[in-house]
């Protein structure tokens, strides 16, 4: 069941803002994990030699890291003014 907000949404909402960067962040870990699990199967079944794939899993993983630094510790959620 989707989350429900209990008033009209608004981005100037600190709570909603937070809800939301946290449900993005949840949507781009699935991403995350959809894809490179697919990768990783096909490099595992085929055998293929993809020099690239290592690369680009553990440079996608630091920018997901990066966004979870952000949402988690820099992120200022105060009350913007209208």
């Amino acid at each position: 069941m989707p989350p429900r907000w209990p008033r009209k949404p608004d981005r100037n909402d600190p709570d909603y803002r937070k809800l939301d960067d946290r449900m993005n962040f949840a949507v781009h870990v699935a991403i995350f994990a959809a894809t490179n699990s697919g990768l990783w199967f096909f490099y595992n079944f085929l055998s293929t030699n993809w020099q690239w794939l290592p690369w680009f899993t553990f440079s996608w993983l630091g920018l997901l890291l990066t966004h979870l630094i952000y949402i988690s510790a820099i992120a200022n959620y105060v009350e913007l003014k209208k």
